[in-house]
């Protein structure tokens, strides 16, 4: 079996992270930067982490990012990676690593966003090997 295979699990979806999900729909991953302090953040949320500011907006971020940090399940019926990943935009993400070999995963490697399927839900943002 691949990591491919892994079924995983789909996300709870509230009408604030709603726009978040239906970019991921579209192949987009959305991120969140806060009007006042200018910070972009990650997990989509109304009021800025940073400053606490209900001005913040939506914007389209590159996708790029490298490994800050992983884990690799080796005892789940298909082994899996997840990682922090370090957005070029700055926030860091907790995220599966896809279509690696587990063993060639590396810190500060470049990654990619994928978008991968869940069960019954909206597609998650996934990394992969740049």
């Amino acid at each position: 079996m691949s990591a491919a295979e892994r079924v995983i699990p789909a996300p709870p979806v509230s009408p604030e992270t709603k726009p978040f999900w239906d970019a991921a729909a579209a192949g987009k991953l959305l991120l969140k930067r806060c009007e006042t302090c200018g910070e972009p953040h990650y997990y989509p949320r109304a009021l800025c982490p940073f400053c606490g500011s209900d001005r913040t907006s939506w914007f389209e971020a590159s996708g790029r990012g490298s490994i800050y940090s992983y884990s690799v399940f080796r005892r789940a019926p298909v082994p899996y990676a997840i990682a922090y990943v370090t957005l070029e935009e700055g926030p860091t993400m907790m995220t599966n690593i896809v279509g690696a070999e587990l063993d060639t995963i590396r810190i500060g490697q470049r990654v990619r966003v994928r978008f991968s399927p869940t069960d019954g839900g909206p597609p998650v943002p996934t990394f992969a090997p740049a």
